[in-house]
């Protein structure tokens, strides 16, 4: 099996473990990401951060990935350490140049898993790898409806106030950050920017998916009715799950660790052939 050749590291983020109770942050772009593949991992896991996230909302994930599975995490412009650059609100114009800063590294099994904003980003990015020849070993679709599945919100649109409810309806945002006025004036330009490119998403047919597709979501999230999560199933040829996990939008942030097993378990049985029924679980 090929190493990791390399990946764009202007998009593409790398977590330096020391350990796995202390994981340092996600290298910058001066660095990590570009260089080879972590030590005998065999398998790249890369993340797709939420509207308003950053690459290290998935440190967590790599504190406590399985050995061989490498988790990457994209970094979207206009954020962090890319905070100069301009937002990009098109979730098909993420997916083109993600896609693109990805194609290095497809030299081994990458599955992908996106959150909310990321599980459309990580679809289109999924499709893009499939008409380039790259089958990826899986896609894991959280705390978002099927792409197919059309809303018409207009958040983008209101006023700084109802974004700011927006946000700490939907947790996941400390609560010491949504109370900082100054920071939250500075980045609402950014969240405002993904918003803008969920809500303005419109789904393409197409071929469907060649991966598998496992879809996650809280049981309470306003934003993912299990409904609209179940049709993810018509994205793919392959096999379906989906599970659901007590919980809002940001379900995940309590559930971490079974979650990954999850995604540890759906890679090793990709990579081994062996078959998986589709199901329900909770």
């Amino acid at each position: 099996m090929k190493e990791i050749v390399g990946v764009d590291d202007t998009w593409i983020r790398r977590f330096h473990l020391g350990s796995r109770q202390k994981p340092a942050e996600p290298a910058g772009a001066a660095g990590a990401a570009g260089a080879a593949g972590a030590a005998g991992a065999s398998v790249s896991l890369v993340c797709f951060p939420h509207a308003g996230g950053a690459a290290g909302f998935y440190l967590p994930v790599a504190r406590v990935a399985p050995p061989g599975v490498e988790v990457l995490a994209v970094q979207y412009p206009g954020r962090q350490d890319r905070r100069a650059e301009k937002c990009v609100d098109d979730v098909e114009e993420l997916a083109d140049r993600i896609a693109e800063a990805l194609r290095p590294g497809t030299g081994r099994p990458m599955a992908l898993f996106g959150h909310s904003m990321g599980a459309l980003v990580a679809f289109e990015v999924a499709r893009r790898l499939e008409g380039q020849g790259t089958v990826p070993v899986g896609l894991f679709a959280s705390g978002r409806r099927a792409p197919s599945v059309h809303r018409e919100d207009r958040m983008h649109l209101r006023p700084d106030e109802s974004l700011l409810a927006e946000l700490r309806g939907l947790g996941g945002t400390a609560a010491r950050v949504l109370g900082d006025d100054e920071f939250m004036r500075a980045v609402l330009p950014m969240v405002r920017s993904d918003y803008r490119a969920v809500e303005t998403y419109r789904h393409r047919p197409g071929p469907k998916l060649s991966c598998p597709i496992t879809a996650l979501s809280g049981t309470d999230d306003p934003k993912a009715r299990p409904g609209d999560v179940r049709l993810w199933r018509e994205h793919t040829e392959a096999e379906f799950e989906m599970r659901l996990f007590p919980g809002g939008h940001f379900y995940l942030v309590d559930h971490v660790e079974e979650i990954v097993g999850i995604v540890g378990d759906r890679i090793a049985s990709a990579l081994t052939g062996a078959g998986r029924g589709s199901g329900n679980g909770s």
